[in-house]
């Protein structure tokens, strides 16, 4: 006798539902296996995470005599000196830094991607599919060609070196996939109801600040992490066109490399310190996160 078979006839004696007892306790199991092995991953995947906690409590001597996984039988190893050292350089401000570029970069990424998906999605105006297939094109654009005619312009204009050449850069790069991904988000959303609002009066804006953005929740969640995660753990950008002043914590990392042998007890409480806050946002927004990326794929 089939599974299938089975299934039937246990569901039909048992007065079950139609998917019956069998295929029940198949779904019940496989989501167990499925769920078991997402917290494996997630276990897995957390490992480095905990070591390089471990190596930032660490002294140097400690780090270079033996593995971070000695703690666990020698809790006496772990220090705060590391931290402390890591501020005594500054670093203080190299974090303020990256907060003031990453921030802005993704605010107004998120609000002139939305405005301009929403242009493409909704409203008919001349030569609307020429411009997306442009906006689509820039894609496959390198940021490494434009690195010295920015750099140029930026000279011209008198902002080479500050944050704001930073923020305008990451901006102008990360619109294009902004545009691409909540373009498709938007243009999936009913018809009906947009009508329905125009009904009532409502006007464009209106209907994109009440109906549209509100809806597209898990696509902005989604391409705001994305967007985050990317300006947050630059390093090539910020090295063309930040100063000394305005460094993020990637240069400020990076400005701590030694020629012979590495600087542990400064790079590894700076690289866990600037892996912390994308850590916590990612958990803190992953709901929306896993819906952005679901979103399409089915009805």
């Amino acid at each position: 006798m089939t599974t299938a078979t089975l299934d039937r006839t246990v569901g039909r004696q048992a007065g079950a539902p139609a998917r019956g007892v069998v295929g029940r306790v198949i779904d019940r199991v496989g989501g167990g296996l499925v769920q078991t092995l997402l917290i494996l991953i997630a276990l897995f995947w957390l490992v480095p995470t905990l070591g390089l906690l471990v190596v930032s409590l660490r002294g140097e001597t400690y780090n270079n005599a033996s593995g971070w996984w000695t703690v666990f039988t020698e809790p006496a190893q772990l220090t705060l000196e590391n931290y402390s050292n890591l501020l005594a350089t500054g670093f203080t401000a190299s974090f303020w830094n990256t907060v003031f570029i990453t921030v802005p970069a993704t605010v107004l990424v998120i609000g002139i991607a939305a405005m301009a998906a929403y242009a493409f999605a909704w409203i008919d105006f001349r030569g609307r599919d020429a411009l997306f297939l442009v906006v689509v094109g820039l894609l496959v654009v390198p940021i490494q060609i434009a690195l010295i005619p920015i750099a140029k312009l930026y000279g011209a204009l008198n902002i080479f070196g500050s944050i704001a050449s930073v923020v305008l850069f990451h901006v102008a790069f990360g619109l294009p996939f902004a545009i691409f991904l909540l373009r498709n988000f938007f243009a999936g959303i009913p018809r009906e109801l947009l009508e329905a609002a125009r009904m009532d009066g409502a006007g464009e804006w209106k209907i994109f600040l009440t109906v549209v953005f509100p809806l597209a929740k898990p696509a902005v969640a989604s391409l705001g992490i994305f967007q985050f995660l990317w300006v947050w753990n630059d390093l090539l950008v910020a090295l063309v066109f930040a100063n000394t002043d305005n460094q993020p914590m990637t240069k400020a990392l990076q400005s701590q490399m030694r020629q012979f042998g590495t600087n542990v007890d400064i790079l590894a409480p700076g690289a866990f310190l600037s892996l912390i806050i994308p850590l916590v946002l990612f958990f803190a927004f992953q709901r929306y996160f896993v819906q952005g990326m679901l979103a399409g794929s089915v009805k």
